[in-house]
């Protein structure tokens, strides 16, 4: 590792980075998060601006891991703004970086106005089914605990409604994760967001969502027979 007090080389340490990932015989997650938590321990000093050059050089290799860096860092997220929230969503293709990117990047910015809500409602409106998804599952920190959320209906649902009657399997599942998060802080919001909206709602998001009003859980639990 680079000694902390030397400038940082971006795109060496990305290099690096994604090195010592791969070399590792196990390559799931919890052998990868390891080396990205001794990076995280490593950059901690750095300045926010230098970790996001170097999660920006590393985006395309090690996706999640970029993300991750940026969000433990004590300033990281703070010096994002659209253009380098959106550079570090490029190219997504698959809905586990796209709920990383939500999860870690554009929904704690957005939640920390480092984006406005105009951004996402482009998003929600994309031909590029990632994109859209991206919207919704960037209402979620703004109501999980875990990640730093309070509450938030009227963002939440602004961009709910805005993708009610999206047919797209990806976007449906992700619908379903948004309201579900939100039923936490505003249950009767929810409800009447089912009823206003029934018409055009997937079934998997009336049943799931019903579920964890009336259960608790995503699914009821079986009867035993």
């Amino acid at each position: 590792m680079t000694p902390p007090g030397d400038p940082l080389d971006p795109i060496a340490l990305a290099a690096e980075i994604d090195r010592e990932t791969r070399a590792l015989p196990d390559q799931g997650v919890q052998p990868v998060r390891a080396v990205r938590r001794a990076w995280s321990r490593h950059l901690r000093s750095a300045p926010a601006e230098a970790v996001a050059d170097v999660a920006m050089a590393l985006v395309h290799r090690q996706r999640w891991v970029a993300y991750e860096l940026l969000y433990h860092h004590p300033g990281g997220l703070g010096c994002l703004g659209v253009e380098e929230v959106e550079r570090l969503g490029e190219g997504m293709a698959d809905w586990g970086s796209v709920d990383a990117f939500g999860c870690s990047i554009s929904g704690p910015a957005w939640r920390r106005g480092r984006i406005p809500d105009q951004a996402l409602h482009r998003w929600a409106a994309s031909p590029d089914r990632w994109w859209r998804r991206a919207a919704l599952v960037s209402t979620v920190p703004l109501n999980l605990r875990s990640r730093g959320g309070t509450g938030d209906a009227g963002r939440t649902l602004d961009i709910c409604r805005r993708l009610a009657a999206d047919g797209d399997d990806m976007v449906v599942k992700a619908l379903s994760w948004a309201l579900r998060e939100l039923v936490v802080w505003d249950p009767e919001g929810v409800r009447r967001f089912l009823d206003d909206h029934h018409d055009v709602l997937a079934a998997r998001v009336r049943r799931e969502v019903r579920s964890k009003l009336e259960t608790g859980r995503k699914h009821p639990a079986r009867r035993a027979t």
